[in-house]
């Protein structure tokens, strides 16, 4: 949500804002709108100025003259009965707008209305040449006895894994390898619940545009979140921190949920796109500087670099263009990591600097030393996530026999050196 006050001062570059992210928002709707919800504030607050004064006149009038002011104040009472619903209504509709009103990206953002406009910007490391024929990790996970598939799709459904063995104690090597390394770097670990409220998603940015993605529970009461983010980004609302108090640098580790809406047909096979996953997220919460933010942006995708090539995983920095960032993106820069069996590279990472566009959604404020209020700004990044990362772990380290090599930074965590097929 951007300041209304900036939207009113700045309609040109909001209006190029959202001609270059591609939102559904008519402007001058929007402005018009602020015009009427104004000149209508304006005349309910005139009226209760109106009613309190004539109420205190009533007190100290006399009796012949108090009958009068009563009716007075009776007349102004029913006006402003019709006028506050309405005022409120309006209200809410300017805010529902708001909602959808986009961040101005940064000027380095390459221009264009989708993934193809995305820019390779560097590549670190170089794709594996295999001397055997080499497997993909369905292939691999089935030969060794790794997972379940076929029966967790029968008690779960279509894209649901169950891990078995070696891959199961990778998977959970992986995460709390992660996560220490997010505490080396001075982040606070946190656990978060997987149940959300509204609001939070409200607060996030998730709802309204991407409602679909979202699992409901118990008719809306709660809703199973995407990402620690989420949760993260509300944790703090309603709150005024001291500016001592900023930066909070949060690494959550949650299970996460999305119904992948609009997917149907992409990634079906294996672990590569599934409903259920688990994810270590960096998150933090700054002061309103966007020096500061810069910082903090370069930080985020250092540290999840640092873990790809610990990892020993070949992957490219993809600066990410203004029609594929979302709505409240200043910049959004995506790690992609090598996949042979694909012969391209896929998302693993997202990092993103979002301003204040989530702090004034969720009411994220600290109070600056001069002694005034402001909100903050926000960013997030993946540490890791499986099982996705699985697949390139697995197919980038795999041994002729089957058996597959555990990047070293790993290996204390799994107590092995390579992934060893499961005795059925």
């Amino acid at each position: 949500m951007l300041d209304l006050k900036f939207i009113r001062e700045n309609p040109e570059a909001v209006r190029r804002a959202i001609e270059q992210k591609g939102v559904s928002l008519d402007l001058d709707q929007l402005l018009a709108l602020d015009r009427e919800v104004q000149a209508l504030r304006r005349r309910v607050e005139a009226l209760q100025a109106e009613r309190n004064a004539n109420a205190k006149a009533a007190a100290r009038a006399k009796p012949e003259e108090r009958q009068a002011m009563v009716e007075k104040g009776k007349a102004i009472g029913e006006q402003l009965a019709h006028l506050e619903p309405e005022l409120r209504e309006l209200e809410k509709q300017l805010k529902n707008l708001l909602y959808l009103t986009p961040t101005i990206p940064w000027e380095g953002a390459p221009v264009g209305p989708d993934d193809s406009f995305n820019r390779e910007t560097r590549v670190h490391g170089k794709p594996r040449t295999f001397l055997f024929e080499p497997l993909d990790h369905v292939a691999l996970i089935e030969k060794n006895g790794w997972a379940d598939l076929e029966r967790a799709a029968k008690v779960s459904g279509s894209r649901s894994y169950i891990l078995r063995g070696d891959l199961m104690l990778y998977e959970q090597a992986l995460l709390r390898f992660a996560l220490d390394r997010m505490v080396q770097a001075g982040f606070t670990p946190l656990s978060v619940p997987s149940l959300t409220k509204e609001e939070a998603l409200w607060g996030h940015g998730q709802f309204p545009t991407a409602r679909d993605q979202v699992y409901e529970v118990n008719g809306g009461e709660a809703y199973l979140a995407g990402t620690a983010e989420v949760l993260l980004n509300y944790l703090h609302a309603g709150e005024i921190l001291s500016e001592e108090e900023v930066p909070k640098t949060y690494a959550a580790l949650s299970p996460c949920f999305r119904s992948e809406a609009g997917s149907a047909g992409r990634d079906v096979r294996g672990l590569m796109r599934v409903h259920q996953f688990n994810k270590v997220e960096q998150y933090v919460l700054c002061r309103a500087d966007l020096e500061e933010s810069n910082r903090w942006f370069e930080t985020l995708l250092g540290l999840a670099e640092e873990i790809l090539q610990a990892l020993e995983l070949p992957y490219r920095v993809i600066e990410v263009s203004t029609g594929d960032m979302g709505l409240g993106k200043y910049r959004q820069v995506d790690l992609e990591t090598w996949v042979p069996s694909e012969n391209r590279y896929r998302e693993t990472h997202s990092c993103s600097a979002l301003l204040d566009w989530q702090a004034r959604r969720a009411g994220l404020r600290y109070r600056d030393q001069e002694g005034k209020v402001r909100y903050a700004y926000t960013l997030n990044n993946t540490a890791l996530a499986t099982p996705r990362i699985l697949v390139m772990l697995l197919e980038n380290h795999q041994n002729e026999d089957g058996t597959v090599y555990v990047p070293k930074a790993v290996q204390p965590y799994l107590g092995k050196e390579r992934l060893e097929p499961w005795p059925w």
